[in-house]
């Protein structure tokens, strides 16, 4: 079984075709295909889909960094209070993060979205999908600085915490994990996200690029054992779909090409992969 971890077949880019896009992953392959939220207006439609493909399509909830509004606070509020419900659908946080590529001037308010993101993952115990443009350095030090707060079990009042927050012992002894989406840095940008455990890379299509530095990237610092793949659907394409609406069952190209990069057979890729993706996101066991 192959599963794609990342995927936005809840967008209008699908809503002609999705259950020809659904057959087309099916037939190649792939068992199981996780869904990250972008904002409010996209859970509906999300929830929809995944409810008509239970076992098949998992959601998660989050708001990503590109989608704060003036009333991200809000947001966030309501969304939490769906996290808090005892029988909620979602498999993780996400797709949260930061991303400086195009606009800086919600900078402090990123962070401080971000960081309220990653508490949730460790009061509800929930992987994060966490994405970053422009923005390592700072998106490392959030993620350094909820940690230690976790890890320590003290109470917080700080301006990324939204107001005084205690870490309950919950909290203190849950271990942060989850996944860095969309990698495509250095080396030694690869071993500091690699030095938090329980994270893993997530590879799509930008590996197949042919100017791509990240297969010799992943082959001189990153074991097999800490990747998972997606597609980013409808971006990123792989070779030789690139320049077209990309979608689930392109995911084999991803494949191929990392059994190149790591020198084992397709088969091998898709069952460690698969692994690394049950073993980070349980609730899609």
């Amino acid at each position: 079984m192959i599963i794609d971890t990342h995927s936005h077949l809840y967008g209008e880019e699908f809503t002609s075709d999705i259950d020809d896009v659904l057959l087309r992953a099916r037939a190649a392959g792939v068992g199981k295909i996780f869904l990250p939220n972008i904002n409010a207006g996209t859970i509906g439609p999300m929830l929809t889909l995944t409810r008509r493909h239970p076992g098949f399509l998992y959601p998660m909830l989050g708001l990503h960094p590109e989608d704060l509004g003036d009333d991200w606070r809000e947001v966030l509020q309501q969304m939490e209070a769906q996290l808090a419900a005892p029988d909620h659908p979602y498999i993780a946080v996400g797709e949260v993060g930061l991303d400086y590529y195009w606009d800086r001037s919600r900078y402090d308010e990123q962070q401080e979205a971000f960081a309220i993101q990653v508490r949730w993952a460790i009061e509800y115990d929930l992987p994060l999908m966490i994405h970053t443009r422009s923005a390592h350095r700072e998106m490392i030090d959030v993620l350094q600085r909820v940690k230690r707060e976790s890890e320590e079990g003290k109470s917080v009042n700080d301006p990324w915490a939204g107001g005084d927050q205690s870490v309950n012992s919950k909290s203190a002894n849950s271990n942060l994990r989850g996944v860095f989406h969309c990698f495509g840095g250095s080396e030694t940008e690869a071993e500091e996200l690699l030095s938090f455990d329980g994270f893993m890379l997530g590879i799509g299509g930008v590996l197949t690029f042919k100017t791509s530095p990240l297969p010799e990237v992943l082959r001189q610092v990153v074991p097999l054992s800490r990747i998972v793949i997606e597609t980013d659907s409808p971006y990123l394409a792989p070779v030789p779909y690139r320049g077209k609406r990309n979608e689930s069952a392109y995911i084999k190209a991803v494949i191929s090409k990392l059994a190149d990069v790591y020198h084992v057979g397709e088969d091998k890729v898709s069952e460690i992969t698969t692994q690394n993706a049950l073993q980070t996101f349980p609730k899609a066991s």
